[in-house]
């Protein structure tokens, strides 16, 4: 495996389990990456790795759109993170299975869901990390969140798949 495997944009994995609401999504991103060898193939241990490991540059964006959305009623990261229960960072977790974990968030603006699905690649040997990004409008607001935040949560989702590679993973 070479230390600089492409992000590459990819469609939805068959075996993902947000296949039932892929073509109903208002807006659909799947990113995808070859893992290191020792990286763990445990879906959940992926997220985790992918949300709480994030460049400082994503952090100081996520503190930008906070500050940009507050007067919009809209949750913060703060206050997503104090929400309590099953969350992995700032996501509430909705189903984990041994590849995949479903993670997101129902807001008022809209509601999403993030997949972080690990499979083995057409190589047995290599596994990839698939990150998927469903998002659902609930009115004008959320078109409009979405219209002025796809080019930031793209580079978001690079940078995220980009750190995931470049962890120290345990022998």
């Amino acid at each position: 495996m070479h230390a600089n495997a492409k992000i590459e944009q990819a469609g939805l994995p068959p075996a993902s389990q947000l296949t039932s609401c892929y073509g109903r999504a208002d807006f659909a991103e799947v990113f995808s990456i070859d893992l290191p060898e020792a990286a763990s193939h445990d879906a959940e241990c992926m997220a985790r790795h992918i949300f709480d490991h994030q460049p400082e540059r994503i952090a100081a964006l996520l503190k930008l759109r906070d500050l940009l959305v507050r007067p919009l009623g809209l949750k913060g990261a703060a206050d997503l993170r104090g929400a309590g229960g099953d969350r992995i960072n700032v996501f509430r977790v909705f189903e984990r299975y041994p590849n995949e974990i479903v993670l997101g968030e129902d807001d008022v603006h809209l509601n999403f869901r993030v997949s972080a699905l690990v499979q083995a690649s057409s190589d047995e040997c290599l596994h990839r990390v698939f990150v998927t990004t469903l998002v659902f409008y609930n009115h004008l607001l959320g078109r409009a969140y979405i219209a002025l935040i796809a080019p930031f949560h793209c580079m978001v989702v690079r940078g995220s798949l980009r750190q995931a590679r470049r962890i120290e993973w345990p022998a």
